[in-house]
């Protein structure tokens, strides 16, 4: 059988180090790639297509949110699972929604990161037993209903936009991150200000701070 090929994103170089020992001491999966940010994660992925990416939520440039959501958009077939050190709802639910197959709390990922993997790439989906207790009222419903777990104006590549603006990128660093014109960058600008009803950078920040659009 040939191998399962897994692209781990995270920033922490010795976090990764440690979950590829994991993965490649498992029989039937690799890690094919590492990455630190969402950018090039991207890149890595249009270069060679894994079956799956492992990806933490707060990475710079591209935050793994929006990295889930350009993957699942440009690359249906592979799969998602998120690994993360937040254990709230929230998260678990833009994750979802983004289109993880799974999410994985980092407290359990010795014990229960290949049972994930594994999991997923039998065609299911898996929840750390961490997010399991905060789910308890509903563990499978928010599975079903993950599509609708958003209500947030902006699109994918204007969140994209809005995390960068909130961490001071100008209109030429944004274009050169994202691989698109000025003239687009500020046309997403615009059109971010007329959704949100906003006016001054200032409150376009606060805005990307209150919604977690912060790298």
């Amino acid at each position: 059988m040939t191998d399962y090929k897994i692209i781990l994103a995270d920033d922490h170089a010795m976090l990764r180090e440690g979950i590829k020992k994991i993965i490649n001491g498992s029989k039937g999966m690799k890690v094919v790639g590492e990455v630190s940010d969402g950018v090039v994660l991207l890149k890595m992925i249009r270069r060679s297509i894994p079956d799956m990416v492992i990806l933490d939520v707060s990475m710079p440039k591209l935050r793994g949110i929006e990295a889930a959501q350009e993957i699942r958009k440009q690359f249906p077939e592979v799969a998602i699972l998120i690994l993360s050190m937040h254990k709230s709802r929230e998260y678990l639910q833009k994750a979802l929604a983004a289109g993880a197959r799974g999410y994985v709390v980092k407290e359990d990922s010795g014990n229960e990161l290949i049972h994930a993997i594994q999991t997923i790439r039998s065609g299911g989906s898996y929840l750390s037993p961490m997010m399991m207790k905060e789910l308890a009222d509903d563990p499978v419903g928010i599975f079903r209903n993950r599509t609708r777990l958003t209500e947030d104006p902006l699109t994918t590549r204007e969140r994209e936009i809005i995390s960068l603006i909130a961490n001071g990128k100008t209109s030429k660093e944004i274009a050169q991150l994202l691989f698109i014109s000025i003239h687009t960058v500020n046309n997403h600008r615009k059109n971010i200000r007329h959704k949100l009803a906003i006016r001054k950078n200032a409150d376009l920040v606060k805005y990307a701070l209150q919604h977690g659009y912060t790298l």
